[in-house]
């Protein structure tokens, strides 16, 4: 994402970012909460470090450094992402051990935690002495969707910056990329960044998971027993947590479009049940099969 969208999509936070730039307070650690630019504003930090050919504070976008962290491949910024659900020990580990090096195109180095909620306890305990006494010029990035996940000790030591869903703007994008209203409320919804939605608006197997849901949710609306049934093709087709995800949230986005009919209030309390089971390890279909038993 370029920065003139950035800044339109995060005006506010991108200009006290500005500010920050121009007095060169750049803090060490920071917690990003609520993935809507988020990850965007981390790279763009990272650029206005490391670009060869700044206009000021801001970066240029165009010079090679700009262009490495914008895919990925710049040497100093190290991205980490959870693998199975989890951002190991280990891997957290192997991140201290680079905080007392310095970087090698520079002294600098960035490093950005996506979904650092799912950073074991352990691996996130390890962070808190670097966090607290730098000892190279090392600025790491948390980016969250739930904050309230993030282990406490990690909130106290960063400064958040809150990044709101810009619900109205991103529908209207995914209309300009051919979706239907209907489509792009429910995607706008539904998404958690504005990266996963432009990921899903091509995606058959998401609309498929959609449609699917739909149907679910009239049937158990309707009290139907086929509602079993359905039960057992959307685990089949939901054959990965990631998609399992989705489908709780497709239908948790669902029950929130007739959150005024009472049968539904009735189904996304039983819903969200649901999810704490899946979470706490009950398979996918067997969680989803006690809501239904609830239901119908």
């Amino acid at each position: 994402m370029k920065q003139e969208q950035l800044k339109d999509l995060q005006p506010e936070q991108f200009d006290r970012f500005v500010r920050i730039l121009d007095q060169n307070q750049l803090n060490h650690a920071y917690l990003f909460s609520g993935l809507f630019g988020g990850l965007d504003m981390a790279k763009f930090l990272a650029k206005s470090l490391f670009c060869t050919d700044k206009v000021g504070v801001l970066p240029c976008e165009k010079c090679r450094n700009c262009k490495l962290i914008e895919e990925g491949e710049f040497p100093d910024v190290t991205m980490i992402k959870p693998i199975n659900q989890i951002i190991k020990t280990e891997r957290i580990r192997e991140l201290v051990s680079q905080f007392s090096q310095a970087g090698i195109e520079s002294q600098q180095q960035v490093f950005i935690i996506e979904q650092a909620e799912k950073m074991h306890p352990n691996a996130a305990n390890s962070l808190l002495k670097v966090i607290e006494e730098p000892q190279s010029e090392a600025y790491i990035f948390f980016l969250t969707s739930d904050e309230e996940k993030i282990l406490p000790t990690i909130r106290s030591r960063t400064q958040i910056f809150h990044f709101k869903k810009q619900e109205e703007k991103l529908i209207l994008l995914l209309e300009q990329l051919g979706l239907v209203k209907k489509k792009a409320t429910l995607l706008a919804q539904l998404s958690l960044s504005q990266a996963e939605a432009e990921k899903l608006i091509n995606q058959a197997s998401f609309w498929t998971l959609v449609d699917e849901s739909e149907r679910l949710l009239t049937w158990l609306v309707a009290k139907k027993k086929e509602s079993y049934l359905q039960v057992a093709k959307l685990a089949s087709l939901a054959d990965d947590k990631e998609k399992q995800d989705q489908v709780l949230r497709i239908l948790e986005v669902l029950c929130g479009q007739d959150i005024l009919q009472a049968r539904v209030r009735v189904i996304l309390q039983d819903l969200l049940e649901a999810r704490k089971m899946w979470q706490a390890n009950v398979s996918f279909q067997n969680a989803m099969e006690y809501m239904v038993l609830k239901e119908i």
